[in-house]
């Protein structure tokens, strides 16, 4: 393993179901995730993440689990497992996968125990109440389909907690127990080669009345001793904490370097799409300028999407109504705190903002995330229930069967049918003989990104623009300088360097077009992005 590999890496997340079928039963698998490891590695990927692979009865696709220990047969095997991390490594890739610590199915063995069973041990496995009272002040996360964080079990006589859906209960943290099972469960799947973790819902392990249940000290806890765990046993191994909260929240999740390795940057997220759709940088400027330093040795992962919800969470009221007005027109648009659609759609079908949402992100500090799929800019379909819409098969080919998904004859999901977004629009395929596709472009930006490590690093200076659309950001790191300019406007921008900058670029990397020495105004066409060095 290469020290702190993961900084100047390139994540890839990956949805085994959706995928690629190996064997023709219509769901993706892990000798699908297999076949397909040399295009991941052509596209310049670093580090695969796979969503959760484990036996669950699918009630919240995977994220209720039901047994820790194995895989979904619906994916194969621990021997296909092991042969994914060989061939992963073999090509110099990393592998991760979703570890979640908060819950578990109500199809797990410990809590059918604790509802055959009140005197089981397993019933202390999760939290429970005489009256579903305690705890008020905790928010319900999934307010479109739960009534409280509380569900009556008829069998136990008692209430138990849940942040999550009602058929995903807690898992009692104050319980020594529990947390030698999970830390037991992580140890295994770090011995048969996972790279890392990237952990669910981590703000919410403890529960204390008279707090809002997340973010507590004693969560800080228990995280800090799974790292300590980790690098003693499994050095180099890297955690990735998914806390959905402010800057300053999650910059505690850091600890003292002792904690997590990487955080998701979810407040960025969003401000992304404002400054597109407003044509202002302001948005993305207030997220980086809030950004708390984090120690040596961690880092920050920032995406434009991902297999949930677009979440608006870390936005103001105001701002939220703003973007479903102009993100989510539709009601069926909406979940939850967010917006079910996909990166394509989001920016509607425009190649020239899928390319400029992409400059930006990879322009600023930390490791991008790239959601299966939208290397090619795949739609979404916002008839199937849920988050599903944004989790359809991967189209590969015009030609073949079901996108060159599967070749079963009854998928778990539709290829996406819509005219624009239908495999004979959008396939790897055709993207990979085409110089100027969405694909071709993100291996582009994926390769400038890679060669310049100071791009990941958290040194950035906005420059005042003499144009109020452009967002104007200087990277710079071991002797080299590189000027990012990104016209957010509907229209051109012209754009004057300050003459203090002393910044004579020869190169624009886009486009990889020489810059003539006496240049001195730039113009950009409308959402147009150029990387001066």
């Amino acid at each position: 393993m290469t020290e702190n590999w993961y900084q100047n890496a390139i994540f890839y997340e990956l949805y085994v179901r959706a995928f690629r079928d190996s064997n023709g039963d219509g769901k993706g698998d892990l000798p699908g995730v297999i076949e397909k490891l040399d295009y991941l590695k052509d596209l310049g990927v670093d580090c695969i993440w796979l969503l959760p692979i484990y036996p669950s009865p699918l009630k919240d696709d995977g994220y209720d689990i039901a047994d820790f220990m194995h895989i979904h047969p619906d994916f194969g095997t621990v021997e296909d497992f092991k042969r994914l991390m060989n061939e992963a490594h073999k090509r110099g890739m990393y592998v991760i996968a979703d570890l979640v610590l908060n819950h578990c199915s109500d199809q797990h063995y410990w809590f059918q125990s604790a509802l055959k069973d009140p005197m089981s041990k397993y019933k202390d496995y999760f939290v429970w109440s005489k009256t579903g009272k305690e705890y008020a002040d905790t928010r319900v996360i999934f307010l479109d389909t739960e009534p409280s964080n509380w569900t009556y079990s008829p069998e136990v006589g008692e209430f138990y907690w849940h942040r999550f859906y009602a058929s995903q209960p807690d898992l009692n943290y104050r319980n020594p127990a529990l947390q030698e099972e999970m830390i037991n469960i992580m140890r295994y799947w770090a011995s048969l080669g996972l790279d890392g973790f990237r952990a669910d819902a981590v703000p919410y392990l403890f529960e204390r009345e008279g707090t809002n249940c997340e973010n507590l000290p004693e969560t800080h806890d228990f995280l800090k001793k799974i790292r300590a765990i980790l690098d003693k046993e499994y050095p180099g191994r890297i955690l990735l904490a998914e806390a959905n909260q402010w800057p300053n929240d999650v910059r505690e999740y850091f600890g003292d370097g002792d904690e997590f390795t990487m955080a998701f940057h979810f407040p960025l997220m969003p401000r992304i799409y404002m400054s597109m759709k407003k044509g202002d940088p302001a948005p993305i400027r207030w997220a980086l300028e809030n950004t708390p330093a984090i120690p040596d040795g961690c880092q920050w992962c920032t995406f434009l999407r991902n297999h949930d919800e677009l979440t608006l969470e870390m936005v103001t009221e105001e701002e939220r109504q703003w973007m479903w007005q102009q993100y989510a027109p539709d009601p069926k648009m909406k979940l939850n705190l967010g917006i079910r659609r996909r990166f394509a759609p989001l920016m509607d079908n425009d190649i020239q903002k899928m390319k400029q949402a992409n400059a930006i992100l990879f322009s600023l500090p930390g490791t991008p995330i790239i959601y299966y799929g939208d290397e090619i800019g795949m739609g979404d379909n916002i008839d199937l229930f849920d988050r599903n819409g944004v989790r359809t098969p991967m189209q590969w080919s015009a030609k073949a069967k079901n996108a060159g998904f599967s070749e079963g004859s009854t998928l778990y999901a539709p290829v996406i049918e819509s005219p624009e977004y239908s495999p004979t629009r959008v396939n790897v395929e055709d993207q990979q003989k085409d110089p100027e596709s969405m694909l071709n472009f993100m291996k582009h930006i994926v390769k400038l990104r890679k060669e310049r490590p100071f791009l990941a690093g958290s040194r950035i200076q906005f420059i005042e623009s003499t144009n109020a659309a452009t967002l104007c950001v200087m990277r710079e790191g071991n002797g080299r300088r590189m000027l990012a300019i990104h016209n957010l406007g509907e229209s051109s921008a012209y754009v004057t360097l300050p003459e203090r900058l002393n910044f004579k670029p020869q190169m624009e990397l886009l486009t990889g077009t020489p810059v003539p020495a006496d240049l001195k105004t730039y113009e950009l066409a409308p959402h147009q992005s150029v990387w001066l060095e």
